[in-house]
């Protein structure tokens, strides 16, 4: 069977135990917009009846109801509406990688409160990173991966799901799957459960919903199984040893599950990786609006304002004893917007010692791939080198690749490793990228070994703690940050400078320009 057919398989079964189960929250479909797609939506359709599509950018007051502005005004007294998310138990969510936090949560509670509801989330990523929020996911319990399905993968498929009832023998094995997978989760058992229920086969249960969620490799046993059995110990055939279902599973498993796993770790810690987002009451994404006041520049959201003044009509009339329109101050409700402002990459190279020119340039050709790469995002790279007793700024902020290769074609290298003055360095071009409207990350390339302190002299001890000083100041300032340990063994001292930072620690040792540039584009989602 194909990779392809397999995954249509699994589609299809998973839809049908969603229809058949509550309680399973539902499921995320990766697969771009083609025939696939739509023949999955068929499907769901057949499967579910009608469902709801639901748009990453609605508004609260068509997803949760409220006030119904036109029927309130005409009639007088306050009539309320009911939102989408009442109308029926099944959802779609499209372009599920573009739903927002608050959004997800929004959702989420929904789900929370009534089992019998199901979301199917469209997620339509470019990149595998490139996904809805995690809050949301945690609680769908299957992932359905269609991007390797062609259409003559799709086919018709029934099932006749085997209920079985399950034990505690059941639940604490599916825990030591779960366990070896290094699944966190505890919903994520649960759904195990349920699904063991509905299929009575716990391998595919496993499948469904373990297999997403796995964060490393099952360990290999260590001692080779008995060759007999005594009668006491023989398993019945029903029962499936661990081994054999991690077997399967670790078959489904990714090769790049851990960097995966080590993106995802940097990303939860830097958040979304791109600019800052600002409000602004002009231009950007338009948010809910907020009750306000006419000043500086702010626009009226004139349905917003009749809507809160609507249920005060007929007290406001009794008491002025005049038929219009009453609007007070109170309820004046303003626009809002969200933008994003540019990002500033500054990369902080430890350019000390012997392996400076390697280093230095791994991190070149990273810096020259990184900006070949952001023009489309609005991204700024600048370079800082430290070495000898100071920090030296190579580039300034810039999105010129003609700039940069000339600027970095002949970097110094040598002597020894003023981390503090890196760190202080960086923090100064952050506070004034800071000024500039930029919003500043700091990549941090080094071995972590310091011995030089703030002041220039030769002293480990006192280097390390005016590094850890330098590290806090960077973090009282909220500049975003990402550790990136260059050296052959992962430095103890360095990853607990990197959690006084607050930042996310990648050890790359021996890292090349292409993978230094897809590390730091994973964690940053560059």
């Amino acid at each position: 069977m194909s990779l392809g057919s397999e995954s249509w398989q699994n589609a299809m079964l998973a839809l049908h135990v969603l229809a058949q189960n509550s309680g399973l929250g539902g499921m995320v479909v990766r697969a771009r917009s083609g025939t696939v797609r739509d023949a999955f939506m068929t499907a769901v359709n057949d499967h579910f009846g009608s469902v709801t599509r639901l748009h990453p950018l609605m508004s609260d007051d068509v997803l949760l109801g409220g006030i119904d502005l036109t029927t309130t005004l005409a009639s007088g007294s306050l009539v309320e509406k009911s939102g989408l998310l009442m109308a029926g138990n099944t959802f779609v969510l499209t372009m599920g990688e573009r739903c927002s936090f608050g959004l997800a949560a929004r959702l989420g509670c929904v789900l929370d409160q009534d089992p019998t509801k199901r979301l199917i989330v469209l997620d339509e990523g470019a990149t595998p990173d490139e996904t809805a929020p995690a809050n949301l996911l945690e609680r769908l319990a299957f992932h359905i991966d269609l991007t390797e399905v062609g259409i003559s993968d799709v086919s018709s498929v029934s099932y006749t799901l085997n209920r079985t009832q399950t034990s505690d023998d059941d639940l604490h094995q599916i825990i030591a799957i779960a366990n070896q997978l290094g699944v966190a989760s505890l919903r994520a058992p649960a759904f195990a459960l349920k699904a063991l229920r509905a299929t009575g086969d716990l391998e595919t249960a496993a499948q469904l919903t373990l297999v997403h969620r796995a964060t490393q490799f099952p360990q290999e046993p260590d001692d080779p199984p008995a060759p007999e059995q005594s009668a006491e110990t023989q398993q019945t055939p029903t029962e499936i040893p661990d081994d054999l279902i991690l077997d399967a599973i670790r078959a489904m498993l990714p090769d790049d599950l851990l960097d995966r796993t080590a993106a995802q770790k940097a990303r939860a810690g830097q958040g979304n990786g791109s600019g800052a987002a600002r409000k602004s009451n002009r231009r950007g994404r338009p948010l809910p609006a907020r009750q306000g006041r006419l000043s500086d520049g702010a626009r009226i959201d004139l349905v917003g304002t009749l809507r809160s003044a609507a249920p005060w009509q007929t007290i406001r009339r009794q008491m002025t004893g005049r038929d219009r329109l009453h609007i007070r101050q109170s309820d004046i409700h303003v626009k809002r917007y969200e933008n994003r402002s540019d990002r500033l990459l500054i990369f902080a190279v430890d350019a000390s010692g012997s392996a400076a020119i390697a280093r230095l340039a791994e991190a070149k050709g990273a810096i020259e791939l990184l900006l070949s790469q952001a023009y489309a995002r609005r991204d700024h790279v600048s370079l800082i080198a430290f070495r000898g007793t100071t920090a030296e700024l190579l580039l300034p902020p810039t999105r010129s690749l003609v700039q940069t290769k000339r600027r970095l074609a002949a970097l110094p290298g040598g002597g020894g490793t003023p981390l503090a003055a890196g760190l202080q360095e960086s923090l100064m071009q952050a506070l004034h990228a800071k000024q500039k409207g930029l919003t500043p990350t700091v990549v941090m390339l080094t071995d972590g070994r310091a011995n030089i302190a703030l002041d220039g002299t030769a002293n480990r001890q006192q280097a390390a703690q005016d590094a850890q000083d330098m590290a806090i100041a960077v973090r009282s300032h909220s500049v975003e940050s990402l550790v990136i340990d260059t050296g052959n063994r992962p430095e103890a001292v360095l990853k607990h400078l990197a959690s006084t930072l607050g930042a996310a620690y990648l050890p790359l040792p021996r890292a090349d320009a292409h993978r230094l540039s897809g590390a730091v584009s994973a964690a940053l989602d560059v």
